[in-house]
C-alpha cells in the first residue's frame, strides 16, 4: 500500500459530524452545490423594445426568465441560443454574455442598471421602440475555494424551453411571480427573499436540465442522468475515503473496465481515479477551514499516510498548502 491508498479503518473520519453530507447521503447535485455555495444577489425586471442588446460583464452569474418576446443569448464560449416566450436561461459560469435582438448594439448592463434602478422599483427599460421583450432577470454567485474545479461542472448556458417547463406543473411561473413582485415593489426583507428565491430557481433549473437535456450536452452533470455512471459516482460520494480501483467502479456500474473508463472520462472530464482523488481533496479543503482540525488528522481522514504526500496533492489541486487554508493568518 502506498501513501495514497489508505482509505478506511481507524484513521477514517471519526464521525459523520466531520462532514455532515456523509451522514445524510444526499444526492450528488446537492453535494456539488454545497461546496460552491450559491448566493443570490439581485433581481430586476426589464422592458425592452427592438433593437436592443445588453452586455453583462464577467463576474456574477445570471438567469433570465422570458415573459414574452424573443432574444438571442450569446455566451463567452461562442454558444448562441435563440429564446422565446416562457423560456428560462441560466448562465452559471459568470464569464460574461450578451442578450438582445440580432440587430441590437450592445450597451453595458451594469451601466443601465446603475442609471435606472431605484430602491422603490428594480426595473429597467431599453430599446428602439420596436417589438417588445419583457424579462425577469437576476444575478447570483457561486462562492468558495472549490470554484475552479466545480464550475467546470456547469455548461455556459442552461436553456430550458417553455415546452420542457410545461411538463413540470408551473414551478417557474410561481417563482417568477414572486421575483417580479420583488422587482416591482421591494418590501421589508427583500434582500433575503430575493436571495432565497434565486437559490430555488437556479437549483430547480439545474435539476430540470439534467433530466431534459441530451446526455451529450450535459458535460459533467450528464453523469447524474447516466444510470450506470451515476452508480459509480454515488459510490465515490457516499464513501469518499474508501479508495476503489477502476475495475471495482466498473463492476458497480455494470460495465467493462475499458467502456466504463471511457464513458466516465467523457462525461466527467476526468479519469475515475483522478476524480476520486479530486473529490477527497475538496472534502479535505472543507475540513481544514477554520483551523479546528490539524493538517495531519485531515491527511489521515482522507486516506493519506504521509503528510508530505497529502500536502503535495493538496497544493497541486488548489495551488496553496493545506497549512495556509487551516491557518490563513500565519
Amino acid at each position: 500500500m502506498n501513501s495514497h491508498d489508505r482509505a478506511s479503518g481507524p484513521l477514517a473520519p471519526e464521525s459523520d459530524a466531520a462532514f455532515p453530507m456523509m451522514a445524510s447521503r444526499v444526492d450528488l447535485l446537492s453535494q456539488v452545490l454545497t461546496l460552491i455555495k450559491l448566493r443570490g444577489e439581485l433581481v430586476f425586471s426589464a422592458e425592452l423594445t427592438a433593437p436592443w442588446a445588453l452586455n453583462f460583464d464577467a463576474g456574477s452569474a445570471y438567469f433570465h426568465v422570458m415573459q414574452d418576446g424573443a432574444m438571442r443569448v450569446s455566451a463567452s464560449d461562442g454558444r448562441v441560443i435563440e429564446a422565446g416566450p416562457g423560456d428560462l436561461l441560466v448562465l452559471p459560469q459568470g464569464r460574461g454574455h450578451v442578450i438582445g435582438t440580432p440587430d441590437g448594439k450592445p450597451v453595458s448592463a451594469r451601466l443601465v442598471l446603475f442609471a435606472q434602478m431605484k430602491e422603490e422599483s428594480l426595473t429597467i427599460s431599453l430599446g428602439g421602440g420596436g417589438a417588445a421583450t419583457n424579462l425577469i432577470s437576476g444575478a447570483f454567485r457561486f462562492e468558495g475555494d472549490n470554484l475552479p474545479s466545480m464550475l467546470a461542472v456547469l455548461p455556459s448556458i442552461i436553456h430550458i424551453s417553455r415546452e420542457a417547463l410545461a411538463e413540470e406543473a408551473g414551478w417557474l411561473d410561481g417563482l417568477a411571480h414572486y421575483l417580479h413582485a420583488e422587482a416591482r415593489a421591494p418590501q421589508s426583507g427583500a434582500a433575503i427573499m430575493i436571495s432565497r428565491l434565486i437559490d430555488v430557481l437556479v437549483i430547480r433549473a439545474m435539476r430540470t436540465w439534467v433530466h431534459k437535456a441530451p446526455p451529450e450536452n450535459k458535460g459533467w452533470l450528464g453523469a447524474l442522468a447516466d444510470i450506470r455512471i451515476s452508480r459509480a459516482l454515488k459510490t465515490i460520494h457516499d464513501a469518499p475515503f474508501e479508495r476503489r480501483s477502476v475495475a471495482e467502479l466498473a463492476d458497480i456500474a455494470g460495465m467493462s473496465r475499458s467502456s466504463f473508463a471511457e464513458r466516465f472520462t467523457s462525461l466527467i472530464g476526468a479519469a475515475p481515479l483522478h476524480y476520486q482523488t479530486r473529490w477527497r481533496l475538496l472534502l479535505a479543503n472543507e475540513m481544514l477551514k477554520g483551523g479546528r482540525t490539524r493538517v495531519s488528522d485531515v491527511a489521515r481522514r482522507v486516506g493519506y499516510e504521509s503528510d508530505a504526500a497529502f500536502s503535495r496533492a493538496f497544493k497541486a489541486q488548489f495551488g496553496v498548502s493545506p497549512v495556509s487554508v487551516a491557518h490563513p493568518e500565519e
